[in-house]
């Protein structure tokens, strides 16, 4: 398969399909974080209280934004919830919708959610 191909084939998927995607393909090359969170986490550590870096961060919903059907699907998805409990909690955003994680798994909620059309920022 050429990585045009690929690319189209990623491109078709749904949010959930690209989250069991992403985490097949760290299982098959031993793949614990992305360097993309590793950069993301000083700046995110900076409008703290000081610390050099936060063992665990949260990841905080702002706003639905345009596509609120696909950003409760994401958030069902992403974090394992029934459709009435990803409905209830995107209804209160702001909020947080997971805590004391890991930076890498923040980055991860983040981006699903963000691809879905929300505003997502980790603290």
């Amino acid at each position: 398969m050429s990585k045009d191909k690929l690319i189209e084939s990623i491109e078709k998927m749904k949010v959930s399909e690209l989250v069991e995607l992403v985490e097949a393909l760290k299982e098959k090359f031993n793949v614990q974080g992305s360097p993309v969170a590793m950069a993301a986490a000083p700046a995110a550590s900076d409008d703290g209280d000081g610390d050099s870096g936060p063992s665990t961060v949260k990841v905080t919903l702002k706003a639905a934004g345009q596509q609120k059907i696909a950003v409760i699907k994401a958030v069902k998805s992403a974090l394992g919830l029934g459709l009435k409990e990803a409905k209830e909690l995107v209804d209160k955003a702001p909020v947080s919708v997971k805590e004391g994680i890991s930076e890498s798994e923040a980055e991860e909620i983040k981006s699903v959610l963000a691809e879905a059309g929300a505003d997502v920022e980790i603290e």
